[in-house]
């Protein structure tokens, strides 16, 4: 195959959003190595990282929320600007919160991971669930907090039942029917200068 003056496309952003322990991070671990084998490289802004650095010490209330997860949002539009694909992992339990990407982000995915809250309950690797029942917080989204899933996201994945692989390939998928990548890896490609003699095949 012969392509010339091939360029890698616009950036893009994808918002992996579902209850605490749904299996986010899960499938952004497939979905970073399913991209990387396309070539293409992610940034991954993290929401319990990002806190670190913006808000250290969340109250979790719905004021603490808006601040931070519209920096988050303006993180990623700023990476997205410099050709720099983001992939958000969080939770984002309110709409608003994510709209705010999608606004200012043209090419951008909502990908939602829908698990049973019983499920995540019973998962519960950072003991979110577990501090809420026992009354160390009273902000844990679905249970004290209202988690508003996305009305029509591009994406559903059954995070209970569903291999985080096949899932990632779903989202791949839609990323090319979108046109937000190419539908070949970029190394599976032949790229040639103008004028270069065409190979021999004979």
């Amino acid at each position: 195959m012969t392509t010339v003056g091939l360029r890698h496309p616009p950036a893009f952003a994808i918002w992996v959003t579902g209850l605490p322990a749904s299996g986010k991070s899960t499938l952004v671990r497939a979905l970073r190595t399913a991209l990387e084998d396309r070539g293409i490289q992610i940034v991954v802004l993290e929401s319990d990282a990002l806190r670190e650095i913006l808000t250290p010490e969340p109250r979790y209330d719905e004021q603490e929320r808006d601040f931070f997860y519209g920096q988050m949002a303006g993180i990623g539009a700023l990476l997205v600007d410099q050709r720099v694909s983001v992939v958000f992992d969080a939770t984002a339990n309110r709409r608003s919160y994510r709209y705010k990407a999608r606004s200012k982000i043209p090419r951008f995915l909502e990908v939602y991971v829908d698990s049973p809250l019983a499920v995540c309950v019973s998962r519960d690797p950072k003991g979110i669930y577990r501090k809420g029942r026992e009354g160390e917080s009273d902000t844990v989204p679905g249970v004290q907090a209202a988690y508003e899933p996305p009305g029509n996201p591009e994406v559903i994945v059954h995070g209970d039942r569903e291999a985080s692989e096949a899932a990632a390939q779903r989202v791949i998928a839609k990323l090319i029917e979108k046109c937000y990548i190419q539908v070949a890896p970029l190394n599976s490609l032949e790229v040639t200068t103008p004028g270069a003699p065409e190979p021999n095949n004979s």
